[in-house]
C-alpha cells in the first residue's frame, strides 16, 4: 500500500488524467465575504444530490435556501469561512477562486476545478488546486482571483456587515493586508486561511500560472457542496492541513493546524515546530516525533542594493504596483505599471 506522502505526490498526476481546459493565466487575491456567484440555482447542471455552492448565514452556519440574497446586497448569505485555502503538502494546496475562463461561461466553469502551477514569484513550482465558486465583472480572461482572508475586498464588501471589520477594512481594498501579524486580529475562523498566504503561499504577489481543468478533489466539493454533472470527485472528503508556517527569523513556534470539517472552531495544536531560515526552499528535517519538523523561508519584502532590509525595489510581473491605499512597491521589476482602476495598478508586459 502506498504511503500518504506518496499518494499526495501522485495526486496531481492522477487528476491530470481528466484534464480538459488548459492554458496560461494570471492570479489576484480577494476575500469579500459575499455569497459566491456559483451559489445561485441554475448556473450549471449539477450531479445528483449536489447543490450550488453553499453559503452561510451571519453566524457561519450553512443555509438551505439557495435563493438567499447576498449579504453584499442587503441579504443574509455570506461566503462560508471554510472556503479558505489550506496546505495539503509542502508543494500542494487546496482552495477556491473566482475566475473567468476564455471561451467559457459560468455554466462551463462554475464548480469546475483547476490545477494551477505557479510560474513566478516565491511560489514558482508549487501547485494549488482550486474549485471555481465565483466570478467577477472586473476579471480578465484566464484570471483566477484566489479566495484568501485578508486578500482585499475588491468591488464588494460583505465583511463589514458580517464581522464588523474596522472602518479602514482589512488592508487595501485591492490586495488587502501586508503583514502576517495583521491576521492575528481576524475572526478565529478566518485566521488559518489568512496565515496560509504568508506561510505556504509565501506572500507571493499575484504570481503567474499555467492551469488545467482536473477532476475535483472530494475535499473541496465536501466544503462547497457543489459537484458538476458527470463528475465523481476523487479522494477523501477530508484532507488534513499540512503543518506549515513562518515567523520571525530567530523564534520557534508551535503551529496551529486547522481541521478540514466545517466548524467555527477550526484549529487544534500541532506537534510540528517550524522556524524561518535563510534558505529559499522549504526543508523537512528529521524529527523524533511522528510529525516532521519543517524549516521554511518566507520573504515578504525585497532589499535594494545597499538599502535596508524590507525596502521594496519593485513588484514582480502581474504584481500590484499602485492604487489608492497601496503602500507597497510602485515600480516593476519586469513590465510596466498599468492602471486598472483607481484602486489597483498591475505590472504588465
Amino acid at each position: 500500500m502506498l504511503s500518504t506522502k506518496a499518494l499526495f505526490a501522485l495526486l496531481p498526476y492522477l487528476l491530470h488524467a481528466t484534464a480538459q481546459v488548459s492554458g496560461s493565466g494570471t492570479t489576484t487575491r480577494y476575500w469579500d465575504c459575499c455569497k459566491p456567484s456559483c451559489g445561485w440555482p441554475g448556473k450549471l447542471t449539477l450531479a445528483s444530490g449536489a447543490t450550488p455552492v453553499l453559503s452561510c448565514d451571519i453566524n457561519d452556519k450553512s443555509l438551505e435556501d439557495m435563493n438567499a440574497v447576498s449579504g453584499c446586497n442587503g441579504g443574509g448569505a455570506y461566503t462560508c469561512t471554510d472556503q479558505s485555502p489550506w496546505a495539503v503538502s509542502e508543494t500542494l494546496s487546496y482552495g477556491f477562486a473566482a475566475t473567468t475562463i476564455a471561451g467559457g461561461t459560468e455554466a462551463s466553469w462554475c464548480c469546475a476545478c483547476y490545477q494551477l502551477t505557479f510560474t513566478s514569484g516565491a511560489v514558482a513550482g508549487k501547485q494549488l488546486i482550486v474549485q471555481a465558486t465565483n466570478t467577477g465583472g472586473d476579471l480578465g480572461s484566464n484570471q483566477f482571483d484566489l479566495a484568501m482572508p485578508g486578500g482585499g475586498f475588491g468591488i464588494f464588501d460583505g465583511c463589514t456587515t458580517e464581522f464588523g471589520t474596522p472602518s479602514g477594512g482589512w488592508g487595501a481594498q485591492y490586495g488587502g493586508i501586508s503583514e502576517r501579524s495583521q491576521c492575528d486580529s481576524f475572526p478565529s475562523a478566518l485566521q488559518a486561511g489568512c496565515y496560509w498566504r504568508f506561510d505556504w503561499f509565501e506572500n507571493a504577489d499575484n504570481p503567474a500560472i499555467t492551469f488545467e481543468q482536473v477532476t475535483c478533489p472530494a475535499a473541496l466539493t465536501a466544503k462547497s457542496g457543489c459537484v458538476r454533472s458527470g463528475e465523481t470527485p476523487t479522494g477523501a472528503d477530508t484532507v488534513a492541513t499540512y503543518s506549515s508556517g513562518a515567523v520571525s527569523s530567530t523564534s520557534e513556534v508551535k503551529v496551529v493546524e486547522g481541521t478540514s470539517t466545517r466548524s467555527l472552531s477550526t484549529s487544534a495544536p500541532s506537534s510540528s515546530t517550524l522556524v524561518k531560515s535563510s534558505s529559499s526552499t522549504p526543508i523537512v528535517k528529521p524529527s523524533t516525533s511522528s510529525t516532521p519538523t519543517a524549516v521554511f523561508s518566507s520573504s515578504t519584502s525585497e532589499t535594494s542594493p545597499g538599502g535596508s532590509a524590507g525596502a521594496p525595489i519593485g513588484a514582480d510581473l502581474y504584481g500590484q504596483c499602485g492604487g489608492l491605499g497601496w503602500s507597497g512597491p510602485t515600480s516593476c521589476i519586469i513590465g510596466t505599471c498599468t492602471v486598472s482602476n483607481p484602486y489597483y495598478s498591475q505590472c504588465l508586459m
